[in-house]
């Protein structure tokens, strides 16, 4: 809006400059000394090229040929505004003095050229006392410090209507390179008191479709001023519609209600020139947006009283955000009452979804599991600031989340999510993640976990729904890397899981390790727990124990997290007592996650359950072979004595006697 403002009065200026020559004819005087006229209000070179005319009937008024006014002197982009004609009607009392009123303004083709240097300086600060044309201070830097403040120029005029049309806007940032360029537009104002009320109405076209803007401003003259004035204003286009109505200044600043209803977000952002959004549902692909806007002059742009609805999503709260720095600073209050992230849930597949590919060999797995594209972590510098969030429940797709209150804190490219409360399956989470990227991508953090419902949890994370019980847990990690798969393969950590009493349905492990049937039934336990370490993206685990009445499981294997592979003994082992022997059967699970190979492990199976027997029977062996050599070599072996050691004596016995029969 303001640089419509800065168009218009620059067509002002124009104005003022011709209908001060009407008095001076023939059309090439009044050309010539308007152009003079301009140049020295403006500060900028003044060319009217073609006829300029005078007429007194039916309305006083001046028509020019084409008019172009110079660019700043840093620019190189040509004019700063230049049209193919004006024409400019006023009333007759000009002629004898007063303010001037103006009773039309039209002006066909007009170009504008707006221009932001490097250093911060504009080409459009024009008629301001004080003010050099670049836009920089006129006052030679020697001079003395308490010389008058730059101030807008008061204009003693009003304009019945003007009217702009097949006009063409350039904005140039050569600070970021960016260029903004609207063709088409097309401007009607009408502005009858120089105190009173201005309407305005406009049709621009900075995308595929034309985009409406209407309103009016109640006190023009104190606007102008920088004093605060009345307004409304509304924005509509294909896909939606924008309105504010409030006070504002030309400070800028401005305070009312904003409202937003928006029913296609990317037909909207089409009209408005700017790329489509792929917005899951629910966040944003429709918006119906109310709050309480206060804008100051320290650029800080407040919310109150918000009312955010994102097409099902819907929010309440407040916000600020401070613009002055050298990136914005947003501190935001937001209760999300029942909040649906479920579209943003899904599985991962080969390009990151999760299906492998290919042959994959027992042990070892296809890395395309995860994703090696680059994660663009860059958006985490665009602002800092500390986010609250509250919410009844937030439904994860898979997972269900209750009661949460949370704290996001980003500062300088560090996002903390701090788990102040969180209430799912009947347990209390806490803990903290954190995404780096100072010095390239890192994540992390920490959770404990009290008293999960297993049941609940497992059938929804998982699909398994044999177990259930109530468990502890914690868990501590870090990954660094620019992918999925950098990350995964650079995990690090420890945590540990413990549950009491539980019970697993689907089959009684007791009857099967009893006597080796399966059958349905239940497998009650007592107690389970683990603790695992993460090194390098591989989960290792030696510590499993479950303890039933007359049983017990233990476990120890590996988990590849960055790999996706598994390689895990299970052994479940049925407790000796008075009528029976404990029996081991180890079960290893092997293999890539997309398929896991479970097989009995025979020969662990052997080792733990026949290791007294195979004793015996070795024993028993050797005790046959130590009788059969002493029987046949003649030699008495003591209990325990090794065969060895026992032929060595009985030849030294044999040597010594041959010895002695040699002297007898």
């Amino acid at each position: 809006m303001w640089w419509l403002f800065r168009i218009l009065m620059l067509l002002m200026i124009l104005a003022i400059g011709l209908v001060a020559t009407l008095f001076m004819l023939p059309g090439d005087r009044i050309a010539k000394l308007a152009s003079e006229q301009i140049s020295n209000m403006t500060g900028r070179e003044v060319i009217m090229s073609g006829d300029t005319t005078v007429s007194f009937y039916p309305v006083l008024g001046v028509s020019t040929g084409a008019v172009t006014i110079a660019n700043a002197d840093w620019s190189d982009q040509g004019p700063m505004f230049q049209a193919d004609s004006l024409k400019i009607g006023v009333e007759p009392q000009v002629l004898w003095g007063g303010d001037i009123r103006i009773t039309g303004l039209e002006a066909q083709g007009p170009r504008v050229h707006l221009e932001r240097a490097a250093d911060g300086r504009v080409n459009w600060e024009l008629g301001v006392e004080g003010v050099a044309p670049s836009g920089q201070s006129g006052a030679d830097s020697s001079s003395d410090s308490t010389s008058e403040p730059a101030r807008s120029s008061r204009l003693a005029l009003t304009l019945d209507r003007a009217l702009i049309e097949d006009a063409t806007f350039i904005f140039d940032d050569h600070a970021t390179g960016e260029r903004t360029e609207m063709t088409g537009m097309r401007f009607d104002l009408r502005w009858p008191e120089y105190e009173g009320r201005a309407t305005f109405e406009a049709t621009v076209r900075p995308g595929e479709d034309d985009v409406n803007i209407s309103g009016h401003l109640d006190r023009v003259g104190d606007f102008i001023d920088g004093a605060v004035s009345d307004i409304v204003a509304n924005i509509s286009a294909p896909g939606g519609e924008i309105n504010f109505t409030g006070r504002a200044s030309s400070e800028p600043q401005a305070e009312g209600a904003f409202t937003a209803k928006i029913k296609d977000t990317n037909r909207l952002m089409a009209a408005l020139g700017q790329p489509p959004a792929d917005l899951p549902e629910g966040f944003g692909r429709s918006v119906d947006l109310t709050a309480q806007v206060t804008f100051t002059t320290d650029q800080r742009l407040s919310l109150r009283d918000l009312i955010l609805d994102l097409g099902g999503n819907r929010m309440t709260g407040a916000v600020d955000l401070a613009l002055a720095g050298s990136k914005p600073v947003i501190t935001a209050r937001i209760d999300a009452g029942d909040l649906d992230l479920s579209q943003l849930s899904g599985g991962e597949t080969s390009d990151g979804s999760g299906e492998g590919s290919g042959e994959q060999q027992s042990g070892q797995a296809s890395d395309s599991g995860w994703s090696k594209d680059p994660i663009d972590a860059s958006a985490l510098a665009l602002a800092d600031g500390e986010i609250s969030l509250t919410a009844n429940s937030i439904d994860l797709g898979d997972l269900q989340v209750g009661k949460t209150r949370t704290m996001m804190a980003l500062d300088r490219s560090r996002l903390v999510f701090t788990l102040q409360e969180v209430q799912a399956y009947a347990a209390q989470i806490t803990g903290q993640f954190v995404m780096n990227n100072r010095s390239g991508l890192s994540v992390g953090g920490n959770v404990d976990v009290k008293g999960i419902d297993m049941e609940s949890f497992l059938t929804d994370a998982a699909d398994i729904t044999r177990f259930s019980g109530t468990a502890d847990a914690r868990l501590k990690f870090l990954g660094v890397g620019q992918s999925q798969y950098a990350i995964m393969n650079s995990l690090s950590g420890d945590g540990a899981v413990e549950t009491g009493r539980g019970v697993i349905g689907g089959f009684d492990l007791d009857r099967l390790m009893r006597s080796g049937v399966v059958t349905d039934g239940t497998t009650v336990f007592d107690t389970m727990s683990a603790s695992f370490t993460m090194a390098d993206g591989v989960l290792s685990n030696n510590d499993l124990l479950m303890q039933l009445p007359l049983a017990k499981a233990d476990g120890a294997g590996t988990i590849g997290l960055g790999q996706r592979t598994i390689d895990y003994l299970f052994t479940p082992v049925l407790l000796q007592g008075e009528n029976s022997q404990g029996l081991a059967i180890p079960v290893r699970i092997r293999g890539s996650w997309d398929d896991p190979k479970i097989t009995p492990d025979l020969e662990k199976a052997i080792d733990l359950n026949l290791a007294a027997e195979r004793e015996k029977l070795e024993d028993q062996a050797e005790e046959e072979l130590r009788e059969a050599i002493g029987k046949e070599l003649g030699v008495d072996l003591e209990e325990g004595q090794d065969i060895e050691d026992a032929l060595r004596e009985t030849l030294e016995d044999e040597a010594l006697k041959g010895l002695k029969s040699l002297f007898d």
